[in-house]
């Protein structure tokens, strides 16, 4: 079985190490003389306050001679007079004059985001604020404010839970650590009681005291910790260690536990799986989003707990280490986390794609202490690798004083980074494929009966309807591809890889919809960069539907179409979309070149290839006609984001090829080689001698062999044959000769077979090992090769034989 499939503990864990620590820490943090915990300065609330001010500040001795720290500090500085620009307590509508509504919660959240800002640099040593009276006592009256104002047991929420229970209760938490000895009693009081009356309960959430599930649950356990610190509660420390493992609901909603058993059905199904898929809002796939913000908090957590009577002891937090492994970096590609996981976020300008890889190396930075040897180790060759290989966003540069310090740390280490990721990763409960080789990264998204399409709530990320509709994303040498306003600029009724009815939905459109169709996935050969991935299109909203395939054999992918139809409409599949970084980049199509200048669009005939310079190459083994775009793209992040927008115009340069086929399709396909990074020499030898030869192409299965080795890669949507291998039903299957040997790797995408049957029309085959449900009987052509697929949610079986 591939790696990450194997299930962690389960749900029903008993918690024994958590709960045994319950009543014995269920006590004051100051302790009185000749109790047990009396001479451990762990446990009291001045050295628990201490480290969370180290956390927000890099806290005593920082050497501020030091380039990369002075640099910190000016930036921490820099931020601060940014955020107190404004900051006016004598106000009567707003402490901000920008942040003055009464219906808009992110306006509580951000001027309690404002003050922490400027707070941290009233406490860092080194800024122009650093210890000012003035600004303390504006600090204190803006906190007085809010309270006053807009936040607390007499106040109203409005608008989105979220913003009360989570962002402004974060916000002044840090606020009051790092003006604690400032305060006073009646004002920490006032801060504690606020605080309390949205968020008392680690394991409950929203007005309607829902059950908190996934990053909701750790965040706000994070706010119950921190206020436990400032108000000396031991009691509620033990809750908040306790509701990481939902010891109240017998683990029903842990968060460190995996969701793959059956147990996990009496929760939501939201956290994190063994294949690495992390899904919130139940069934949105969010590695990039919720989940990055899930490990950020863990790691403020544990380091806050550690050493202390409140320390997590269940045995679940191993499972960490798979989170990090399989659910984090497959998706980061050279400092960019793959958008097809962050949800509403691509649609943040502030959120983009390398900051958001920025927050999951500080979490594991701040992991590495909690996990000892081998694991830490790993941390430290993956952050090592991780930093070196962004150079668009310079990690040391951006990043807090508590993580530069701590980081700098690791780079220090002898221990080697990791190498750059060749990898071929799918996660299949979440229906998303990446595909990492040494010149770039290829992520694949899609969708089922099990997962979302995609997310738009809170007037957020408006036009990615065709996100999971088989957009494929590719990752180069041009780091800021992804970051440099292209969720906004691109056009996202033709997103890459897409097969699409032409036109443009309304704003959300289909949002947070399953599909009707159930195959989804595929298969992947254990230590290689050889997968099969595919997907069954019912598109949202029309009568479009396909089947698409992507075959990843090392640098080229093989993608093949087949049974397009649609009862009205113009159906395209869209080959590229590529926002430029040289707007004149040569475009070849069989070796001439198209005009370079912007409105450039053209109706292309019989191409057998075509190359994108700085982008790679596609090989049309059949010839096609192709239509080319070349436009200037002009947007504003507002027109996808009406919540955290701008109303400043940007604009990219763009080049789109897509096939057109026609209106009101009925079985229509395609095929191609993709060859990313591939020179436009190799692209046109290929032309010549395709490297790859399709096999099958029908509503029954999709097939192509390698030429250099013979491999055999198919997609079977139900019964049927590509050459020597027969499938019994739905399957994906690899068929690898090396050697003597030869390699079968299979699953079932639809996750609904109790089993696969296939039978190989090779003879004098016997087997060498095979995993656990795999038997093998001989035919009279062949074998028949019987897989249990019981419970394997779409996980790839691993079969090696030996030819005699």
């Amino acid at each position: 079985m591939n790696p990450g499939t194997t299930r962690g503990t389960t749900r029903r864990t008993v918690l024994a190490g958590a709960a045994a620590l319950g009543a014995a820490a269920a006590l004051p943090l100051t302790l009185t003389g000749g109790t047990a915990h009396a001479a451990d300065p762990v446990d009291d609330a001045a050295s628990l306050r201490t480290r969370w001010h180290t956390l927000l500040t890099g806290g005593p001795g920082l050497d501020l001679t030091d380039a990369r720290i002075a640099a910190a500090v000016a930036r921490i500085g820099k931020a601060a007079t940014t955020s107190a620009n404004g900051l006016d307590p004598s106000r009567t509508d707003g402490l901000f004059p920008d942040l003055t509504s009464t219906t808009l919660s992110n306006h509580v959240t951000t001027s309690f985001k404002r003050l922490a800002t400027v707070a941290t640099a009233w406490a860092v040593p080194g800024t122009v604020q650093y210890g000012d009276t003035a600004l303390r006592d504006l600090l204190l009256a803006g906190i007085d404010w809010m309270l006053s104002n807009r936040y607390g047991p007499e106040h109203t929420r409005f608008d989105n839970d979220w913003d009360w229970e989570i962002g402004s209760a974060l916000a002044l938490n840090d606020a009051a650590v790092l003006l604690y000895d400032v305060l006073g009693t009646e004002r920490l009081g006032r801060i504690n009681a606020a605080v309390r009356s949205y968020t008392p309960d680690p394991n409950l959430w929203r007005a309607d005291r829902q059950i908190a599930t996934g990053a909701n649950r750790v965040w706000i356990s994070t706010v119950v910790a921190v206020n436990a610190v400032l108000r000396d509660s031991g009691d509620d420390l033990a809750r908040v260690r306790d509701a990481l493992s939902d010891v109240e609901g017998s683990g029903a909603n842990s968060v460190l536990a995996f969701n793959d058993a059956s147990e996990a059905s009496e929760g939501t199904g939201e956290g994190f799986y063994s294949d690495g898929s992390f899904l919130q809002h139940y069934k949105h796939p969010y590695n990039g989003g919720y989940g990055k913000e899930l490990l950020n908090n863990l790691s403020r957590l544990l380091n806050l707990l550690a050493g202390t009577s409140w320390t997590v002891t269940d045995p679940d937090l191993d499972n960490v280490r798979l989170w990090v492994d399989e659910g984090f970096d497959p998706l980061l590609a050279r400092g960019d986390v793959m958008a097809s996981v962050c949800g509403r976020e691509i649609a943040r300008p502030s959120k983009q794609g390398h900051v958001s890889a920025q927050t999951v190396i500080e979490a594991v930075v701040r992991l590495i202490p909690s996990f000892p040897g081998e694991t830490a180790d790993r941390f430290t060759s993956l952050v090592k690798q991780w930093i070196a290989e962004d150079t668009y966003r310079d990690f040391l540069a951006v990043t807090d004083l508590a993580s530069l310090v701590a980081a700098r740390n690791v780079i220090a280490s002898p221990v080697p980074a990791r190498g750059p990721l060749v990898a071929h990763k799918q996660h299949p409960r979440m229906d998303k494929a990446a595909h990492h080789r040494p010149s770039f990264a290829l992520g694949i998204s899609a969708y089922s009966s099990r997962i979302y399409n995609y997310e738009s709530i809170q007037n957020e990320n408006l036009h990615a309807w065709h996100l999971s509709d088989g957009m494929v994303l590719l990752y180069t040498d041009d780091l800021g591809h992804y970051s440099e306003d292209y969720w906004p600029t691109v056009d996202p009724a033709r997103l890459p890889g897409t097969t699409v009815l032409a036109g443009r939905p309304a704003d959300a459109a289909g949002q947070r919809t399953t599909s009707t169709a159930d195959w989804a996935g595929g298969a992947a050969l254990t230590g290689t960069t050889l997968g099969a991935y595919g997907m069954e299109l019912r598109a949202f909203g029309s009568s479009l539907q396909g089947l698409k395939s992507w075959f990843c054999l090392d640098d080229v992918i093989a993608c093949v179409g087949s049974g397009i139809s649609a009862d009205a409409g113009t159906a395209e599949t869209i080959v590229e979309n590529r926002k430029l970084r040289d707007p004149a980049a040569a475009l070849l199509v069989n070796g001439q070149a198209a005009p370079a200048g912007t409105g450039w669009s053209a109706q292309l005939d019989r191409v057998r290839w075509a190359h994108v310079a700085g982008t790679g190459g596609y090989v049309f083994p059949e010839p096609v006609t192709l239509h080319g775009l070349r436009e200037d793209r002009t947007a504003t992040w507002r027109e996808i984001n009406l919540k955290y927008g701008t109303d400043t115009s940007v604009t990219r340069p763009y080049l789109t090829l897509w096939q057109d086929h026609g209106a009101a399709p009925e079985g229509a396909g395609y095929f191609w080689l993709q060859a990313p990074m591939a020179s436009a020499e190799r692209t046109k030898r290929w032309s010549s001698a395709p490297p790859v030869k399709l096999v099958a192409r029908s509503t029954a299965v999709h097939a192509v062999r390698r030429c250099a080795d013979g491999l055999l890669a198919a997609n079977f949507w139900g019964a049927g044959t590509a050459q020597e291998l027969t499938a019994d039903g739905p399957a994906s299957v690899l068929v690898r000769p090396e050697g003597k040997t030869v390699t079968v790797s299979m699953s079932d995408p639809t996750q609904l077979r109790s089993s696969v049957v296939l039978d190989l029309a090779r003879r004098d085959l016997s087997v060498v090992s095979a995993d656990a449900g795999i038997t093998v009987a001989p035919t009279g052509t062949g074998i028949r090769i019987t897989a249990d697929t019981t419970g394997l949610h779409g996980a790839t079986l691993d079969l090696t034989l030996k030819r005699s």
